[in-house]
């Protein structure tokens, strides 16, 4: 029929293994999946899997990109599901101004038209109302559970299309009474946020119009049940994840053995930060040291996860182990640079102007609001950082000589005011003092937040400068912290062997080049 076009194929059933295969392929949009493709097998034809291995390089066929690229979807959908306490499903709406928007009302108006003719017709024509009452009988036995066997049967009985054709042939159908115990049906079965439409459903007099909206509800009430199930099922899924999602990433791990490639450059990069760190803390003038600094592979690992708040997720592709995170990751750290940006705010105006607005909590508030209101959407390539922080340093004068009037105290002086804008709009510059300041003390914030227990018993105190956007920081931090944690469990053993190559490898390798020669 028509209108099927618009609807989602999802088992209203407790889905197997395939249909929550073609399930979740539905859900993983185009960009996700180029991206994930080309992350799991870039150069996997060009590189072993071990650096001393002498043998040739494995090819990835095609059928082991999409079994990968399957496994990656399931494993997103599950992680979407049970992380994420919003995650439902919707309707894909064409934009009506769409060329397909408006094919698919064609087609649909042209249908409606055809049964409404062949209803007003003499006699009435009723063999395709009839397969309309039959898809509706089907769809709201999908609707019932295993034991409610009366309505079952109730339904099969009243909605029995070999019936309704006899007395169509009689001219004694009831199409309206069929339509009527329909709506009656689906006000028992449906969801209480559906009870509007099914008021609406029988205040319609126009029988097409009513089989009309009838199929539009029944399709929403489709979205309620999977909603439904969803939720059910989230509490079960939290509990089974970390399980779930690392036998997933195990097996994409064996159709694509360079699955690893980004997380080991990640977690590479640190091991040598800190490697060069390290060194030049213990390095002494003249003496010679040729013992190699030991890192702690923790260590390593949590700043690793920190520089994900200082990564270009427009440019730069995340470790592989991550990619279930990315958006939320991208979101907080977005948040995140916005925090910053009111902390220095908030610090300059303090220094400047401090001491003639202390004792004034509501004040602070104010020109936090602002601050925030005025760099909504500051991450984005078209947003004019520098022209914004003018306006708000014009903005921040106003409203403090604004009070400071309200007190009788003499206002700000020209002069006070520039310094006050100029020091602003100097905060976008590369290396800015306060910038980096903030930057480093947010860091340490949230590396703490990385050495304690999940979930935390106590929040660790907040640096100074930071107490203007504490509870935001606190809120942020937790959802970081989440994030890591649950990260840790499920590719704790990935990293670990990661971690054992890249702090071990060589000296591990040494030692057995050591022992071969000496026998």
């Amino acid at each position: 029929m028509p209108f099927n076009g618009e609807k989602q194929c999802v088992s209203e059933d407790q889905p197997s293994d395939s249909d929550s295969s073609r399930f979740s392929e539905s859900m993983a949009s185009l960009s996700d999946y180029e991206c994930s493709r080309q992350s799991f097998t870039s150069d996997s034809s060009s590189k072993s899997s071990s650096p001393a291995s002498t043998s040739p390089p494995r090819v990835v066929t095609f059928d082991e990109v999409m079994a990968a690229a399957r496994n990656l979807s399931n494993m997103t959908l599950a992680h979407e599901i049970a992380v994420n306490e919003n995650f439902q499903l919707k309707q894909d709406a064409l934009p009506e101004s769409s060329l397909a928007g408006r094919v698919r009302h064609i087609v649909h108006q042209a249908f409606w038209d055809v049964l409404e003719s062949e209803l007003n017709a003499e006699p009435p024509e009723y063999e395709h109302a009839i397969k309309l009452f039959e898809e509706i009988r089907e769809i709201l036995l999908s609707f019932l559970t295993p034991g409610g066997n009366r309505l079952r049967n109730q339904i099969c009985e009243v909605l029995d299309t070999d019936l309704i054709r006899q007395q169509a042939e009689h001219s004694a159908v009831d199409i309206q009474g069929l339509a009527n115990y329909v709506i009656s049906t689906m006000g028992k079965l449906c969801a209480p946020v559906r009870d509007d439409d099914i008021r609406e459903l029988k205040a319609t007099s126009n029988i097409v119009e009513v089989l009309r909206q009838i199929f539009h509800v029944l399709d929403l009430m489709k979205m309620d049940m999977v909603n439904f199930t969803i939720r059910s099922l989230r509490p079960h899924l939290q509990r089974q994840l970390v399980d779930y999602e690392r036998t997933k990433f195990q097996e994409i791990l064996e159709e694509t053995p360079s699955a690893l490639n980004q997380t080991t450059e990640w977690i590479k990069e640190s091991v040598h930060e800190e490697l060069l760190s390290l060194s030049e803390a213990t390095l002494t003038p003249g003496a010679e040291n040729n013992s190699k600094p030991s890192l702690s592979p923790t260590l390593v690992l949590n700043n690793s996860y920190l520089k994900l708040l200082q990564w270009d997720y427009q440019k730069k592709e995340l470790p592989e182990t991550l990619m279930t995170d990315g958006a939320r990751l991208q979101e907080l750290t977005e948040k995140l640079n916005q925090l910053k940006m009111i902390a220095c705010l908030a610090l300059i105006t303090n220094n400047m102007v401090g001491a003639l607005t202390e004792g004034l909590p509501e004040l602070a508030v104010r020109l936090k609001r602002i601050s925030a209101v005025l760099l909504e959407g500051m991450n984005k390539e078209t947003f004019n950082l520098k022209e914004v922080l003018n306006s708000i340093g014009i903005q921040i004068c106003v409203e403090v000589n604004k009070t400071l009037m309200e007190r009788g105290l003499p206002t700000l002086n020209a002069e006070v005011q520039d310094n006050l804008v100029g020091q602003f709009s100097s905060i976008e510059e590369e290396d800015n003092p306060i910038w980096s300041l903030i930057d480093k003390r947010i860091q340490l914030y949230m590396k703490s937040l990385l050495c304690l227990p999940s979930p935390p018993r106590c929040m660790p105190p907040v640096p100074g400068g930071l107490a203007v956007v504490q509870q935001e920081l606190e809120s942020l931090g937790l959802q970081y912290a989440n994030i890591v944690n649950l990260n840790k469990q499920v590719y704790g053993p990935f990293y670990a062997n990661i971690l054992r190559k890249l702090l071990f490898g060589e000296e591990a390798t040494g030692k057995a080049e050591a022992s071969s020669s000496t026998n």
